[in-house]
């Protein structure tokens, strides 16, 4: 596993974990059977950050990419390596281990948003992972996944923030916008925190873009207040908001049919809360 971390130095340089060679080899050896078995994947968390912000942080496993058509191929691959394998949950999320290390085989996110479809593969770009050639996810999917993790005990804006500015020039905007549709008050937020964190940076956000959000944000104060009483905390927060939708009488907004998730899979993402997986999204 990674050694622990030192703090900064007086340089202020990050002094970086460093990734053990039996995992970084395992690593190679995954990707290198998921591209022989002709499985399309893309590597994203902390290898996608390092590739468009230069921030490396080696975390506790490496996170593949798959659309949800491909996970059963995915996952046969990883077994004929020696991996043990499961559907850890079926709406989003699971997962490959051998020895000590671990592999997310990610297909959507834990509030069910952010499906892997054929625009992630298209958009992707090329990158290097433990020395083996890997498509990346785009940063434009990296952010909107990224953007909606806020949970009390991890909060992925800074994340956000050093992506937006790192590449706010090479960013497609008006895909980054589609992606958030319904749910563009996440962005919007995050690019305000964004020129309150960088106030030297933020006329690097294109004005169209902010005329854009502000125009909603002035129609949606002009219209009626909707009828439904609905949290979407929960598409931010698996734990924070469940007092609104079980005590309160506030809709859950994950769930079907307007949200993408099934009353079985919140039971299931509710039990994990404050297991392995309780950062995710």
């Amino acid at each position: 596993m990674p050694r622990a971390a030192r703090g900064p130095g007086a340089s202020g340089r990050l002094c970086l974990r460093v990734l053990d060679p039996q995992t970084a080899a395992f690593y190679r050896e995954a990707l290198a059977a998921l591209d022989q078995r002709g499985v399309p994947h893309l590597v994203g968390g902390a290898y996608a950050l390092e590739h468009y912000t230069g921030i490396a942080r080696h975390t506790k496993d490496l996170d593949v990419f798959l659309r949800r058509r491909d996970l059963e191929r995915g996952l046969e691959a990883l077994r004929a390596i020696g991996c043990r394998t499961e559907n850890t949950f079926p709406h989003w999320l699971a997962k490959a281990r051998r020895g000590g290390a671990l592999i997310d085989l990610i297909y959507s996110s834990g509030n069910g948003l952010s499906t892997v479809d054929d625009a992630w593969f298209e958009h992707s770009v090329e990158g290097n992972v433990v020395g083996q050639p890997s498509r990346l996810c785009p940063a434009e999917e990296v952010i909107w996944s990224k953007a909606f993790l806020m949970e009390r005990e991890r909060y992925d804006g800074a994340d956000v923030a050093h992506l937006i500015r790192a590449r706010a020039e090479s960013l497609s905007w008006p895909r980054l916008l589609e992606r958030f549709g319904p749910n563009w008050r996440v962005l919007f937020a995050h690019l305000v925190i964004f020129g309150f964190i960088y106030p030297s940076e933020r006329d690097r956000i294109p004005p169209e873009v902010m005329h854009d959000l502000l125009d909603r944000l002035h129609a949606e104060r002009l219209e009626p207040a909707g009828q439904e009483r609905v949290c979407r905390g929960t598409l931010v927060s698996r734990g924070q908001y469940l007092v609104d939708v079980d005590t309160w009488g506030f809709a859950d907004a994950r769930l079907e049919p307007g949200g993408a998730m099934s009353v079985q899979d919140v039971a299931e993402w509710t039990r994990a809360i404050g297991g392995e997986d309780g950062g995710c999204p």
